[in-house]
């Protein structure tokens, strides 16, 4: 019932303005035969209303996953072209609005009005609108078809003072929020973990967001993701999808049990050591390591399942503590200033929004202005945290700019 009274108003916003931007398109195309006016109008109420009506259907329907990504794109798309061109309309509206009551301030008197009084609107202004709304459908189109699979390996040296010797030189993997409900071409994601593999990490991590919501999501990529092993073993977290709360609600039901037990049974399924605020020891030639997971830890509203006090609990003798944690926000909301000894924190969340600028020597994404860490390598005094941008994609089925990413780290003594 909660949904249905937030989507009611948004639709009826939403046909609001898609009437306003239907009359702005047909008075710059005076020139229409009337049929062409007709059939013009027939399209654009038909596609409006099938958006919307898909919309519900998404929300309240079983549809299939791949039909229901497609009618979410469309409506991105169509919304987010739709935002770009209303400045210029509601400036040409200011402009008539200006011209119409300079007119009336310099009217003598009363008078008939005369033909030609009527201010038209600006054609230069709402093609201007339509060619920038033209960029984003067209950028975002693009993301879609090349951004959404073309995984970016990137290599880092993870400098670590205290590393055993056992260990420097050795390879760790890490892939994250991989939201396994919004894929819909299962060989570019095999393809992605080819990449991985083919990197011969020692070690990996998955540091959460296995799913959107359910469980069941993982159904025809489980095989693929099970192929993902190394020597010293996978380990994973949950992430803030994984608990079913933006499907099931945040209070406690047996169906919202359940769907987190299969999501656990998942990991286990696919040979990934799951780490709910625990550690385990990893050990080389006599020397060891600790590897850190928590459950999900956020700010805000996300949800903090996290207890590094029971992660930590019997690792003070080992010399390097590598923590798992989902959402970057933890490290300096807890990490930085309660637990000192750990070494380097693992995280993803944000995404990088799947849209911004990423280059060897600058980065730039709008999520920068929510988290202060949002992608790649940060350090403050001896304690580090990298954030993965994302193996997959959530809403928006693609990327531009940020791309999705496998992190390669060499571990190297100080």
């Amino acid at each position: 019932m909660g949904r249905i009274a937030v989507l009611i108003p948004l639709c009826l916003l939403l046909i609001a303005f898609d009437f306003y931007f239907y009359k702005a398109v047909l008075s710059v195309f005076k020139n229409w035969k009337p049929s062409t006016r007709k059939i013009f109008g027939i399209a654009w109420w038909t596609y409006s209303l099938l958006l919307i009506a898909g919309v519900f259907a998404g929300i309240f329907l079983n549809l299939f996953l791949t039909l229901r990504a497609i009618i979410l794109v469309a409506f991105f798309l169509t919304c987010g072209s739709k935002f770009v061109m209303l400045p210029f309309l509601l400036v040409d509206d200011l402009r008539r609005s200006v011209i119409k009551i300079f007119r009336r301030k310099q009217a003598s008197g009363p008078r008939e009005p005369l033909p030609g009084d009527a201010i038209p609107r600006s054609e230069f202004l709402v093609k201007a609108g339509l060619v920038a709304a033209a960029v984003p459908l067209t950028s975002l189109s693009w993301g879609i078809v090349s951004g959404a699979y073309d995984y970016q390996v990137r290599r880092r040296d993870l400098y670590l003072p205290n590393l055993p010797k056992a260990f420097d030189g050795m390879t760790l993997g890490q892939i994250t929020d991989v939201h396994s409900g919004s894929f819909y071409n299962k060989k570019a994601v095999n393809g992605g973990i080819d990449m991985l593999l083919g990197e011969k990490p020692d070690m990996i991590f998955f540091t959460g967001d296995l799913v959107n919501d359910m469980a069941s999501e993982m159904r025809d990529y489980q095989d693929s993701f099970s192929r993902i092993k190394a020597p010293l073993g996978v380990y994973s977290c949950l992430g803030n999808h994984d608990y079913g709360d933006y499907h099931f609600g945040k209070g406690a039901s047996p169906a919202k049990a359940k769907n987190l037990q299969d999501v656990i049974k998942t990991h286990e399924l696919m040979g990934w050591d799951l780490l709910m605020n625990e550690n385990r020891r990893i050990k080389v030639d006599g020397e060891e390591i600790g590897v850190l997971g928590i459950e999900n830890w956020g700010m805000g509203r996300f949800p903090k399942y996290g207890r590094m006090d029971l992660a930590v609990k019997d690792t003070d003798d080992l010399p390097v503590k590598l923590l798992l944690s989902h959402d970057p926000s933890h490290w300096r909301n807890q990490v930085l200033t309660e637990y000192p000894q750990i070494d380097a924190m693992f995280s993803g969340h944000t995404h990088g929004m799947q849209f911004g600028v990423r280059t060897e020597n600058m980065q730039w994404s709008p999520v920068q202005y929510i988290y202060k860490e949002w992608a790649g390598l940060y350090q403050e005094n001896n304690q580090q945290l990298y954030v993965n941008v994302g193996y997959g994609f959530l809403g928006y089925p693609g990327r531009v700019g940020i791309l999705p990413e496998i992190t390669i780290f060499t571990l190297k003594r100080a």
